[in-house]
C-alpha cells in the first residue's frame, strides 16, 4: 500500500497540478516502485535514494526520469511543512547523451507521399502528409488546424503552437494543391452532413485524432516499403534537416518550428555536421 503521503502528492498532480493521464501514470509507478524499497519515504536520506536510484542497471534516462520525480516529491513534501530539506537536492542529474531525431530522405519521402488517390481518406492523407512535411508543424497541431487558418491567396498558414504562441508558416504549392482538392471536392463527403471548423475529418465525420494520424503513416510506410521507425514527428524532423540541407538559415528553421530556444534547433545542425563528414571519408585522401 503506498504511503499516505504519496497518495496525497498524486492527487496534488492530478486535481490541481492537472497532469495528463500518461505523466500521472508514470508519477504512479515510479513512486510505487520506490515505496517497495523505502517503506518510510519521509525518512529518506540522500544515501537511501541514491542507493534506489543506481542499484539497477538502468540506463541514465530512466534514472534522471526517477531523480526528476523524486525530486518533485520531496519539493511537495518541503513545500506541505512535512519535511524541512529536500534529500534530492544536493543529487546531480546523470548526463543524457543527446540523440539526433531520425528523419526521412528526399527519396523516402517522396515515395511516402506517392499515394495511390482512389477515395476521400486517400485524398485527405495525402493532404495531412502533403502539408505536415511542407510545414514541419506538430501533429497535435495538424490535428487542430481550421479552416480559417488557411490562406491560399497569401499561401500561408497560421499555426497555434505550445502556449497558445501563433506561427505563420508559407505553404508551398503542391501542399496548397492537394489542400484544395480535399477541401473542395472529398471533404464534405467525409463530414456525412455534419458541420466543423477544422480541416481534417476522420471516417466517422469528426476531427481526426493523432492516434488516427500514427496509424496512417505506419500504413503508408508499410506500402511504400520504408522499414524505419517513425512517427508523425519524423515528418517534423526531416522537414527541418531538409531545409538546413538546403541553406536555409538556422534562425528562420527555429521560427517555421515555433522552438522558444535556438538550441532545441541547433541539434539539425548537428545532424548537417555528420553528414558532411560521413560524405567527406569519399575523398580519396581522407584515410591514410
Amino acid at each position: 500500500m503506498l504511503d499516505k503521503t504519496i497518495i496525497a502528492y498524486l492527487d496534488y498532480l492530478k486535481y490541481e497540478k492537472k497532469l495528463s493521464t500518461n505523466t500521472l501514470k508514470s508519477y504512479t509507478y515510479n513512486l510505487t516502485q520506490f515505496n517497495k524499497v523505502q517503506k518510510n519515504p519521509i525518512n529518506a536520506t540522500i544515501e537511501d535514494i541514491r542507493k534506489f536510484l543506481y542499484q539497477k542497471d538502468a540506463n541514465a534516462r530512466t534514472t534522471a526520469h526517477y531523480l526528476t520525480v523524486l525530486n518533485s516529491y520531496y519539493d511537495y513534501l518541503v513545500d506541505e511543512n512535512i519535511i524541512k530539506i529536500n534529500p534530492c537536492s544536493n543529487i546531480k542529474q546523470p548526463k543524457l547523451a543527446k540523440k539526433l531525431p531520425n528523419y526521412l530522405t528526399i527519396e523516402e519521402v517522396d515515395k511516402l507521399l506517392d499515394i495511390k488517390l482512389d477515395n476521400p481518406l486517400d485524398y485527405r492523407n495525402k493532404a495531412m502528409l502533403e502539408l505536415i512535411y511542407a510545414t514541419g508543424m506538430r501533429v497535435s497541431e495538424l490535428t487542430k488546424l481550421k479552416l480559417s487558418d488557411l490562406d491560399f491567396y497569401e499561401a500561408t498558414v497560421r499555426v497555434t503552437g505550445k502556449g497558445s504562441k501563433e506561427r505563420i508558416i508559407p505553404l508551398n504549392d503542391i501542399a496548397i494543391k492537394y489542400l484544395k482538392i480535399y477541401i473542395d471536392d472529398y471533404r464534405q463527403e467525409l463530414l456525412k452532413n455534419k458541420v466543423s471548423e477544422y480541416v481534417f475529418i476522420s471516417h466517422i465525420g469528426t476531427v481526426i485524432s493523432r492516434q488516427a494520424f500514427f496509424k496512417i503513416i505506419k500504413k503508408e510506410c508499410l506500402r511504400c516499403g520504408i522499414k524505419k521507425d517513425i512517427s508523425p514527428h519524423t515528418l517534423r524532423h526531416s522537414f527541418a534537416t531538409h531545409l538546413l540541407n538546403n541553406g536555409a538559415d538556422l534562425r528562420i528553421i527555429q521560427e517555421f518550428l515555433g522552438h522558444s530556444d535556438i538550441a532545441t534547433t541547433q541539434i539539425y545542425a548537428k545532424i548537417l555536421n555528420d553528414t558532411i563528414r560521413r560524405d567527406y571519408l569519399y575523398h580519396p585522401r581522407s584515410k591514410k
